[in-house]
């Protein structure tokens, strides 16, 4: 296994804990239980339980429970995790792990994110009782079930969370809760793997990330096992690379996977938002209901897996009129990095503290005290946010911040990014591109995705003739962007398709200071750093069902959404726009014909001229809440 796959498998098999001790120390603290739970269906779920060795009946623990695909090792009672947290928790609960249906030593049938029952009865009514149909809100409600039956000296409350995959069936819990569910927490939450979670990014498959994930978690499990899937063996350590030589996404199965993994089949087949994404959708159930217990969405600005999770999972929730507390935060992380990192830093870029204990200890703690142990009282904003930038943590009781003016920033001739409608009566910009040589997403070479490309340096994009830039003028004081970065784009082409990538970018000044410590010698002097970027595919640009041929030369509006941001540019820093049509090997590339691009040929994928238009007619925008000067 390659270093970065070894490193991608570690990241997505660490449970969300890191609360890092010896397995002899957990042994001394709490006795393991192994058992296996029955669901409705017949199905046994394997199940371990730590529980405090100094519980009682006057000392009593609430249970914190996480349910998760990537196994729940070590097997067998008398092996202990090296931990159980997560961190700032302590010792302070009951800690449940469980293996998800079909996966490990679980018994049953794994799906990928598998989709709600419809128009069924909630979990615990007798109707849904009487059914043996089961999603994961049923196994998640028949286990917390059977945990108060079973576990002694619990004080009757549960709570759940999770990162990443597990924040997926820490959200999908709160589909009728349990009434002991007190309190959850999923971050970095899966919710729409075709809008814009890990595999898909506003319907344009994410290849090298979809590509290494499936090809080694994918992996068929007939029967219950503690083994795990090898990863991937790559030819090569150069992602831009490897990826290329494939050629059409269509030769990954017959060169690499030979039929054997069943969901990357699914992925290829299903290329549009047909009824397969839209039932694997957890938002649209999440809004169909009130969640009963409080929750806490937890996510980071340079998540390249959730933050769009994290952010639709939130709003879902938030559009359900929940019946408990509803929270957000969103600090200066990448996946998982409030847990499995200082938070100070990433990249060369500071974050000026450890934002990751502050959270652990200020916010994850009290949240959980508070519903699981009825301490205290959190002091939490509906939406507790770090402004990267100023390096500060804000406080808003909605997101987006209520009464707050969008403004318009257009491009103009000359590479010129400025406020307000374009004058110009005719222009635009033009630029080709080729897909046997698209623009690469980083300037680090990797066969995975490295958490850094979310901060990268974009000057080496910028010099390319296929990339449009656009300049802002030297701010004379801060000027934060907050929330949702809305664009549209005027465009013409010589092909029937096309994508157009975004990039909002941070220009440092010239005099900015170097890193310290500085290892790899980076300088900051003029540094183009990444805030944030998204897609849109032409053919997608009125539905992600029903996709349509670009009329060649015929000037087209587009329209889309960059997830939310909340970053300053600081005085004497420039905002920037960067427009290309590739970014690889993150995306796939597009061949800029009309085609299934999953079943597309070698032959199809043709060179084509993009035009960017700039005119009041035609006019290429971005909005956004703007703040300006100090805080």
């Amino acid at each position: 296994m390659s270093n970065s796959i070894r490193a991608l498998a570690l990241l997505l098999l660490l449970s969300p804990t890191t609360a890092r001790a010896d397995a002899a120390s957990i042994r001394e603290r709490f006795t393991k239980h192994e058992l296996l739970i029955r669901m409705r269906d017949g199905v046994r779920l394997f199940t371990t339980a730590y529980v405090p060795k100094d519980a009682s009946a006057k000392k009593r623990y609430p249970i914190l429970f996480i349910r998760t695909p990537y196994s729940v090792r070590p097997y067998g009672v008398d092996n202990y995790r090296d931990w159980v947290g997560p961190k700032e928790l302590g010792d302070a609960q009951i800690f449940v792990y469980q293996d998800v249906r079909g996966r490990f030593l679980s018994e049953g049938e794994f799906v990928n994110v598998r989709p709600q029952l419809a128009g069924r009865a909630r979990p615990g009514s007798q109707a849904g009782r009487r059914s043996a149909a089961i999603d994961e809100s049923t196994d998640a409600y028949d286990t917390i079930e059977h945990l108060l039956r079973w576990l002694p000296y619990h004080n009757g409350r549960v709570g759940m969370m999770g990162i990443s995959y597990p924040g997926f069936y820490a959200a999908a819990a709160l589909v009728g809760a349990h009434p002991a569910l007190r309190a959850v927490s999923p971050q970095a939450p899966v919710c729409d793997w075709f809008a814009g979670d890990d595999f898909h990014m506003n319907g344009v498959l994410q290849l090298a990330p979809a590509f290494n994930f499936i090809s080694f978690f994918g992996k068929p499990r007939p029967l219950p096992t503690r083994r795990r899937a090898q990863g991937f063996e790559h030819d090569s350590p150069d992602g831009y690379d490897f990826f290329l030589e494939l050629g059409p996404i269509a030769n990954a199965d017959r060169r690499h996977f030979k039929g054997e993994i069943a969901f990357w089949k699914e992925l290829m087949q299903h290329g549009t938002y047909d009824a397969f994404w839209q039932a694997r959708d957890l938002a649209r159930s999440l809004r169909a209901q009130s969640a009963r217990p409080a929750v806490l969405t937890v996510g980071g600005w340079y998540d390249a897996e959730n933050l769009f999770g994290t952010l639709r999972v939130f709003r879902a929730i938030e559009a359900g009129r929940p019946r408990g507390p509803n929270h957000l935060v969103l600090g200066p992380w990448s996946h998982g990095g409030w847990e499995r990192s200082g938070g100070d830093r990433l990249g060369p870029v500071s974050f000026g503290s450890r934002t990751s204990r502050h959270y652990q200890k200020e916010v994850e703690r009290a949240f959980f005290d508070h519903h699981l142990h009825g301490k205290g009282k959190p002091d939490l904003p509906k939406a507790y946010v770090f402004e990267t930038g100023t390096n500060t943590w804000r406080r808003h009781d909605a997101w987006p911040p209520r009464g707050l003016r969008a403004r318009r920033f257009c491009i103009a001739q000359g590479g010129v990014l400025k406020e307000g409608a374009p004058a110009e009566a005719s222009g635009f910009d033009e630029y080709p591109s080729d897909p046997a040589k698209p623009v690469p997403f980083t300037t680090l070479t990797h066969v995975s995705m490295p958490a850094e490309y979310m901060v990268d340096d974009q000057r080496f994009a910028a010099r390319r003739p296929d990339v449009l830039v656009y300049r802002g003028e030297l701010l004379e004081a801060d000027r934060t962007l907050v929330g949702p970065v809305r664009v549209t784009l005027h465009v013409s082409t010589t092909g029937t398709d096309a994508d157009f990538i975004v990039k909002l970018v941070d220009v440092y000044p010239g005099d900015y200071p170097d890193p310290s410590p500085n290892p790899t010698g980076v300088r900051l002097g003029g540094y183009q750093q990444l805030v944030r970027a998204w897609v849109v595919r032409a053919k997608f640009r009125s539905s992600l069902s029903k996709p349509a041929p670009l009329v060649p030369g015929q000037v087209t509006p587009l329209s889309l959404e960059l997830p939310d941001v909340y970053h300053a540019f600081r005085r004497g820093h420039r905002l920037m726009v960067q427009v290309q049509s590739s970014w690889f090997p993150l995306l796939d590339r597009n061949p800029q014909t009309f085609v299934d691009t999953y079943t597309a040929r070698a032959s199809d994928f043709r060179r084509a001229t993009h035009r960017v238009h700039r005119t009041r007619q035609h006019p290429s925008c971005l909005e956004a809440i703007v703040l300006d000067g100090p805080r």
